[in-house]
């Protein structure tokens, strides 16, 4: 590999590895590239930048990218997206197009860019790659024990909630998406919003940061803490970026914002591109609770049976070598505190697994796979994730629950359920088993309930 295609970013001196490159950038020139570049290393989106066509298919191939952007002002050859997707081989390799017209590219935004808000958009694009892998690795393995678990692609329109006073602006973007077919719900305050997501299924929020931003922003903030809607995208739409605030912003739970200078069709496609992809997360959810009275899965739960998971995990350990993905396992095991013992002693724990259990179902990722291993004891393969990532999985579906009172009995106060919790990275070639039972050995004290 020649030296003048592939430039690392940052030059980092010192004896320790570089870390691994996880988002090449192709560009001849850095004038619209390096602010970005130097942003997304920043935020741990490590990049590495090709000079040319060829320089950038090496990189694909070499180092194992997870996302490539490209300068699509440089006049780059027709099929561009294709080769590069090519390049990856069996890992699907998503492709962003900066200030181009590349209609095979997964994504196309017009600069400027900020660092925080590109990072945002090609995290659910790699997320919705790995969701593609899955569900086929999740076919093949149902389909090995003679389950046929058929497409979890929807065929009903989107549904799409948008949110805010009638500014010409916002009405402009909405009726360009219902152009396309969408199907709109109109709510011109938080309490009706709430009164609709409460009533009917929607694919993506879309709210108008106009007078009343604090306001709609609430609406992110309250769908976050909801089991039922916790993936459920939200998009903001400015009116002017010119005082906001993006980290407090995507803090409270937003999925992109969309700036008043991008051009509307831009805005739409990325609107209806996290649609899609919550749409398929729900198809994989609604084609596996088809699945359930299979007798593979746990019929009380809807959860992965044990022996169903280590076969699948096995399936995701080999594609994890053959993509160069990495693939982590949390393990939840409900702590023995004294109320668990007393609600245990009556039966009620067990009344309260299938509660968990669903609760577990969706708070995971679609490309997540969640495992009922014994009475009280769950298991999460996550692939293409990170021991890091991993560990913020299991404090989060384990706060959650722990914020949840169950029954036990008419003349007792309801219990709260913790978790013992431990999560462990896949080692290079180690077996699907060890790797779960690394993480079983790293349980320790979940996060305690809320008072």
């Amino acid at each position: 590999m020649e030296e003048s295609s592939i430039i690392a970013q940052p030059t980092i001196e010192s004896a320790a590895p570089l870390p691994r490159p996880r988002v090449l950038v192709l560009a001849p020139q850095d004038d619209l590239v390096a602010p970005l570049t130097a942003g997304l290393d920043s935020l741990g989106w490590q990049t590495i930048t090709a000079r040319s066509v060829e320089g950038a298919e090496r990189a694909i191939a070499d180092m194992a990218v997870e996302v490539a952007m490209v300068d699509g002002r440089e006049g780059f050859p027709k099929g561009l997206s294709t080769r590069l997707k090519a390049a990856a081989g069996s890992r699907r390799l998503p492709v962003v197009v900066l200030g181009g017209d590349d209609t095979e590219a997964d994504l196309r935004m017009t600069p400027p860019i900020h660092p925080t808000q590109a990072a945002l958009r090609i995290e659910h694009l790699i997320r919705a790659a790995v969701a593609v892998e899955e569900f086929e690795l999740r076919r093949a393995t149902f389909e090995e024990q003679g389950i046929q678990l058929g497409s979890a692609e929807p065929e009903t329109a989107r549904r799409i909630l948008i949110v805010g006073e009638p500014d010409p602006q916002f009405l402009a973007l909405a009726n360009v998406l219902e152009a396309t077919g969408a199907e709109l719900t109109a709510a011109l305050t938080p309490y009706t919003a709430f009164d609709y997501l409460h009533e009917r299924e929607f694919d993506a929020v879309l709210l108008w940061g106009g007078q009343r931003r604090t306001e709609v922003l609430s609406i992110a903030a309250g769908i976050k803490r909801n089991t039922r809607l916790y993936h459920l995208p939200v998009v903001l739409y400015l009116r002017s970026d010119a005082d906001i605030n993006l980290g407090e912003i995507f803090g409270r739970g937003v999925a992109d914002v969309a700036s008043p200078d991008a051009p509307v069709d831009e805005t739409v496609q990325r609107v209806l591109a996290l649609a899609d992809a919550y749409r398929r997360q729900q198809g994989i959810r609604e084609t596996l609770e088809r699945a359930r009275n299979s007798g593979l899965m746990d019929p009380s739960t809807g959860l992965f049976t044990r022996d169903l998971f280590a076969v699948h995990l096995a399936r995701l350990a080999t594609a994890a070598s053959r993509r160069r993905r990495p693939l982590s396992v949390c393990v939840l095991r409900v702590a023995h505190q004294d109320e668990v013992k007393q609600a245990r002693a009556g039966g009620w724990v067990d009344r309260a697994m299938p509660q968990i259990g669903a609760m577990i179902s969706r708070l995971v990722r679609s490309e997540d796979t969640a495992a009922r291993l014994s009475p009280e004891v769950f298991a999460v393969a996550l692939p293409a994730t990170r021991l890091g990532e991993a560990r913020l999985v299991s404090e989060r579906i384990a706060a959650v629950i722990a914020c949840t009172a169950f029954h036990a009995g008419e003349d007792r106060k309801p219990f709260v359920v913790t978790f013992d919790i431990g999560e462990a990275e896949r080692l290079s070639d180690e077996s699907p088993m060890s790797l779960l039972e690394r993480a079983v050995s790293a349980a320790r004290p979940g996060p305690e309930p809320e008072s």
